[in-house]
């Protein structure tokens, strides 16, 4: 089997990634030379409990009709997810590890899949151009014309597609964003050598090997504590992309993440008993994942300025002559662990889960490739009740017309907790973000309309999801929600 790059892209209800859906899915395979091998287009029916985000309506131009064509969820992400699972496949997209890539984990979550296997088996792993394009914008500009918006660099894609002529069509279709993807990588990968090196930051071993060689700056009762520069774009062009950054350890409750404290903030030094979260900032470090570490050498060093150098030196003689601080502010970071969330909904509970049982995995495998009259039966197998309770949400969302009135039931129990009376009562994600509602929805929209900045089809297509979320989710006197078959 060859080698492969699975460009991808993909468009969504909204931003949430626990509880929106995919609507699109485009991918364009190419070998390690980039020459196409082959195009997929999925298009995703929206499910009955979606409430799509107006914002995301407007700026994808989708109006009602067109969500109501495609494949229903269950089976558009088996197949996505197939796509990205096939072997020595490295998948990619433009800020994919920033959002594309921790959506589409959730989705596989949620349809009962390996959420993580395209990350490491089978020869699969991960990549991402967004991270690749801040370096050629810092280090290689002439590869590329790079846009400025209002006085300002951009590295938008669709302000980059534009400057370059990468690809022609509407922004914000996924088949298009994924054809400028491509050709921008083609551009990049001109630049044979630069590419292969930057390849490296993706890969686990070669990323770790970097960050060791990163020499240490000074050492402490901790151990020896390395200097680098941390690139992304969360740092703008205002700080050219990059922050300063000392090694602090690996986090204890997540093996995985390597630790770094911020060095260009004056408050660092301001920091007290009860200030460290307010006054230092760490950076979580997985190897072969953004960002990018570069170290202290003087041709990265002079993108700092003189005076962000100099409180960088001033928080290093600090820390150094602080070592009881120093400690403090080591442990707190490395101790820290996210909040734990009681009852947390299980379509976003994928990190609070963690990992099922091997039993109920080879039920979920079972459950898969089972007719769908025969899913209802293996999924009552199941030891996690979480699995459970998505099985049953998968079932009804997906095959409403094969499933027992015991299970529409608990589908409907469920779609009244989506249409709260009150929003304080939203089901909330992982991070305590709530649940779009259709309250809040309708909310959203009056105040784009009310906004003076749209126009005639923008109009119209917040009229029809207006009406769509009026006639679909609509309350009872007692603020409960009709049922699944009144609605459906």
């Amino acid at each position: 089997m060859k080698k492969t790059y699975l460009f991808y892209d993909i468009e969504t209800t909204g931003l949430n990634k626990a509880f929106d859906q995919v609507l699109q899915f485009a991918a364009i395979r190419t070998d390690r030379q980039l020459n196409e091998i082959e195009r997929h287009t999925i298009r995703v029916k929206l499910r009955p409990d979606v409430i799509p985000s107006p914002g995301a309506m407007i700026t994808n131009r989708l109006s009602v009709a067109d969500l109501a064509s495609g494949l229903c969820e269950f089976e558009a992400i088996r197949q996505i997810h197939e796509l990205m699972n096939q072997h020595e496949t490295i998948s990619l997209g433009y800020n994919s590890l920033g959002f594309d890539d921790e959506f589409l984990r959730f989705s596989f979550h949620r349809n009962l899949l390996p959420p993580y296997t395209h990350q490491f088996q089978n020869g699969c792993r991960r990549m991402d151009l967004l991270p690749i394009a801040v370096m050629f914008w810092l280090y290689k500009k002439d590869v590329i014309t790079w846009p400025q918006i209002q006085s300002k660099p951009s590295l938008k894609l669709e302000h980059i597609r534009e400057a370059n002529q990468l690809a022609s069509g509407p922004s914000h279709d996924a088949t298009v964003d994924v054809a400028a993807t491509v050709e921008l990588a083609r551009r990049f990968f001109s630049s044979r050598k630069m590419w292969n090196y930057l390849m490296g930051y993706f890969e686990k071993e070669t990323d770790a090997h970097r960050i060791a060689d990163i020499p240490a700056v000074f050492q402490s009762a901790l151990g020896e504590h390395r200097q680098g520069l941390m690139v992304g774009t969360e740092y703008g062009p205002g700080q050219m992309y990059q922050i300063p950054v000392l090694s602090i350890g690996k986090s204890i409750p997540y093996s995985n993440q390597t630790l770094w404290l911020r060095l260009d903030l004056p408050e660092l030094r301001e920091t007290k008993d009860d200030s460290v979260a307010e006054s230092t900032w760490i950076v979580r470090k997985r190897y072969g994942e953004p960002g990018i570490l570069l170290p202290p050498n003087k041709r990265y060093l002079k993108y700092l300025g003189d005076d962000r150098r100099a409180v960088v030196s001033e928080n290093l003689s600090w820390l150094q002559s602080n070592p009881p601080k120093f400690q403090q502010i080591v442990d707190y970071h490395r101790e820290y662990a996210y909040p734990f969330i009681p009852n947390l909904d299980p379509e976003a509970a994928l990190y609070q889960i963690g990992f099922f049982t091997r039993s109920d995995e080879k039920l979920f495998k079972e459950f898969q490739i089972a007719a769908p009259d025969e899913k209802e039966s293996i999924a009552k197998r199941f030891k996690s009740q979480d699995a459970r309770a998505l099985a049953v949400r998968l079932l009804c969302r997906n095959f409403p017309q094969q499933v027992s009135p015991d299970l529409a039931g608990e589908f409907e129990t469920y779609l009244q907790r989506i249409n709260p009376a009150r929003e304080e009562d939203a089901i909330v994600d992982y991070r305590e973000g709530p649940r779009m509602t259709p309250a809040a929805a309708l909310a959203e929209i009056r105040h784009l309309k009310k906004s003076g900045k749209l126009d005639d089809q923008q109009k119209t297509l917040l009229d029809d999801l207006q009406n769509y979320i009026k006639r679909n989710f609509p309350r009872n006197r007692a603020g409960r929600q009709l049922s699944i078959g009144d609605q459906f």
